[in-house]
C-alpha cells in the first residue's frame, strides 16, 4: 500500500534536487566552469563585489535566465498536467487538453508572421492560448454532458488552431519567416532573458501557488457532485479555479519557449508511482521533479552538439520510451 504522507527525508530531497541540478547546469555548456567559480560569480552579484566580467556575462546574463526559465516551465507544466489528470480522471490528460498550447502556438506563429519582437510574440501567444480555452468552454458548457464534452471541445478547438498554424506556415516567407515559426514551434529556451521572465513568470508562479495551496482539495476533483457536497466543497468553483490556474501556467509557458511536450504527462506519472495518489504530496513532487527534468533536458539540448537541439525533440526521445517502461512496470493506471 502506498504512503499518503511525505517522509521528511524525501521533502529535503525534493527541495534540494532542482537547486543542485540548476547549479550543475550553470557549470555545463560549450565552455564548462568549476562550481567554485560559479559560486563566486553569484555571490559577487548578490554582494556587489568585483568578479570576472566575461564569466559574469556568461553565467548571469545567458545561463542563469535559461535555468530559471527551465525550472519555471518544467514545474508549471508538471503541475498543470497533474491537475488536469485529476480533474478529468484521465491518465492521458495533458496541459494541452483544452487546446491552450495549440491556441498559443497559433498566436506566436501569427505574431512572427507580422514581424513582432520577442515580447510581442509572447503577449499575442498568451492571449490566443487563453482564447482557445474560452472557446473550448463555450462550445461545451451547458450541454449537460459533463467533463467528457469539455475534453471533446478541447480536441476540436485544438484541431482548429493547429489548422490555423498550418495556414500561417503556408503563407509565411520560406526564406525568413517559415524557419523562425517552425523552430519556435519545436520549442526552445534560447530566448530566455530577464525581460520575458518578468512578464511571463508571474502567471506561472501564481498558478502553481494557487494549486499548491489547494492541493488537498484536488483529491476531491474525481468525485461526483454529491460526494463533494458532503465534504463541504463547491466542486464547480474548484474545477473552475483548477482550469484557470492550469491554463494560465500552460499559456505562459508555451508563450515563452514554444511547445514542450511530455513534461506534463510523464512527470505526474513518475510522481504517482513514487508517492501515491495523494495530491498533498503529488503537487510538491511534480514541482520539484518537473523543474529538475526540464533543466536536465535543456542542458543536454544546448550542450550535446554545436547546433542547439529543439527541446521538444529531446523530451519526446527521452519521454516516450521512459513512459512505456513506466506503464509496463506499473501495470497501467490506477486512480
Amino acid at each position: 500500500m502506498k504512503r499518503t504522507g511525505l517522509h521528511p527525508l524525501w521533502a529535503v530531497v525534493l527541495v534540494l534536487l532542482p537547486v543542485l541540478i540548476g547549479l550543475a547546469a550553470l557549470c555545463i555548456g560549450r565552455i564548462s566552469y568549476p562550481l567554485p567559480d560559479i559560486w563566486n560569480v553569484l555571490a559577487a552579484r548578490l554582494t556587489g563585489a568585483e568578479a570576472d566580467k566575461q564569466l559574469t556575462i556568461v553565467i548571469c546574463n545567458i545561463r542563469l535566465p535559461r535555468v530559471l526559465l527551465a525550472m519555471l516551465v518544467g514545474a508549471g507544466l508538471s503541475v498543470a498536467g497533474c491537475a488536469f489528470q485529476s480533474l478529468f480522471a484521465n491518465p492521458l490528460a495533458t496541459p494541452d487538453t483544452l487546446g491552450v498550447a495549440s491556441g498559443t502556438s497559433f498566436g506566436a506563429a501569427l505574431a512572427l508572421l507580422m514581424g513582432m519582437g520577442l515580447l510581442g510574440v509572447q503577449g499575442i501567444a498568451f492571449a490566443f492560448g487563453i482564447l482557445a480555452v474560452v472557446l473550448t468552454w463555450l462550445t461545451s458548457a451547458g450541454n449537460g454532458k459533463g467533463l467528457g464534452s469539455v475534453v471533446l471541445g478541447g480536441i476540436m478547438i485544438g484541431s482548429l488552431f493547429s489548422s490555423l498554424v498550418s495556414l500561417v506556415k503556408f503563407t509565411a516567407d520560406t526564406e525568413t519567416q517559415l524557419p523562425a515559426i517552425t523552430y519556435w514551434l519545436m520549442g526552445s529556451l534560447s530566448g530566455a532573458g530577464y525581460e520575458p521572465l518578468k512578464w511571463g513568470s508571474p502567471w506561472i508562479i501564481g498558478g502553481i501557488l494557487v494549486l499548491f495551496l489547494l492541493r488537498w482539495q484536488l483529491n476531491i476533483l474525481p468525485l461526483g457532485e454529491d460526494e463533494a457536497r458532503s465534504l463541504g466543497t463547491n466542486l464547480t468553483a474548484l474545477r473552475a479555479v483548477t482550469v484557470i490556474c492550469a491554463t494560465a501556467v500552460t499559456a505562459s509557458s508555451v508563450a515563452m519557449c514554444g511547445q514542450v511536450g511530455w513534461v506534463g504527462l510523464l512527470i505526474p506519472h513518475i510522481c504517482r508511482m513514487a508517492f501515491g495518489n495523494d495530491h498533498r504530496v503529488l503537487i510538491p513532487a511534480s514541482i520539484s521533479l518537473g523543474a529538475a527534468f526540464l533543466v536536465i533536458v535543456d542542458t543536454i539540448a544546448r550542450s550535446v552538439s554545436a547546433a542547439e537541439i529543439p527541446i521538444s525533440v529531446l523530451t519526446a526521445i527521452i519521454g516516450a520510451p521512459f513512459f512505456i517502461v513506466l506503464m509496463r512496470r506499473s501495470g497501467g493506471w490506477r486512480i
